[in-house]
């Protein structure tokens, strides 16, 4: 994955509102650390930001450029998004060199097909791998293509490109491949719904059965009064 030049100045207000401020001049809040170093907050320019992510994933290698003049490289730890505006809140950035080994969750993209009549269960849509830190993949393929019902993708089928080493377990399950239901099954697992002629029956029978048991009170009504007189 190339890296991204971003410039970036340095923040010194920090806090919920110092954090609203920036967002509102169009930047995102962010800190960088890692190799020992002080965390360093500055703001990056939300647009830039978002359109990198856009293409790069969350993943992304940044070459940063501060306007005090630091220069580094890092890469997201943690992105904090507002779910209703689709906007970044916050950003981790982890501080990287050049060949160094770094470990990170890459998504997991399942190609081809399985057999008719099965489900994918998508267990793990990202896997954990170490790579240098400048040769991050964007994401990893497993293919499903054939597999029949009962059929497991681990993390070990899981394609790994040059210098790319699996960091989970490698019996890990990536996707699972099950027997699709039928109509019947489908069927029985919907809620009994009433349909509104059966309503109708009802509310017919409940104004019938009112109406037999009003001739019965007025009779009740008329022998009282014969034995009153």
């Amino acid at each position: 994955m190339s890296e991204v030049k971003i410039s970036a100045e340095p923040r010194t207000e920090f806090g919920k509102g110092g954090a609203r401020r920036t967002r509102r001049a169009g930047k995102v809040p962010a800190v960088l650390y890692g190799h020992g170093e002080k965390p360093k907050h500055i703001a990056l320019p939300a647009r830039e930001f978002a359109a990198a992510i856009r293409k790069g994933g969350a993943n992304q290698l940044f070459a940063i450029e501060v306007s005090d003049g630091t220069q580094v490289l890092a890469l997201p730890k943690a992105i904090q998004r507002d779910p209703i505006r689709d906007s970044f809140e916050h950003v981790d950035l982890l501080l990287v060199r050049r060949g160094e080994k770094v470990t990170v969750e890459v998504p997991v993209q399942l190609t081809g097909e399985a057999a008719r009549d099965t489900l994918i269960v998508h267990d793990h849509d990202t896997l954990s791998v170490t790579a240098d830190a400048t040769k991050v993949p964007d994401h990893l393929e497993a293919s499903i293509e054939g597999l029949e019902a009962g059929s497991q993708v681990t993390a070990a089928d899981v394609e790994l490109p040059a210098g790319v080493e699996l960091a989970a377990d490698a019996e890990q399950t990536v996707a699972s491949v099950t027997a699709a239901p039928t109509a019947e099954q489908l069927e029985a697992t919907l809620p009994e719904v009433e349909t509104p002629a059966a309503e109708a029956e009802e509310a017919e029978g409940a104004e019938a059965a009112e109406g037999a048991e009003a001739p019965a009170a007025e009779g009740e009504e008329s022998t009282e009064a014969k034995t009153e007189a």
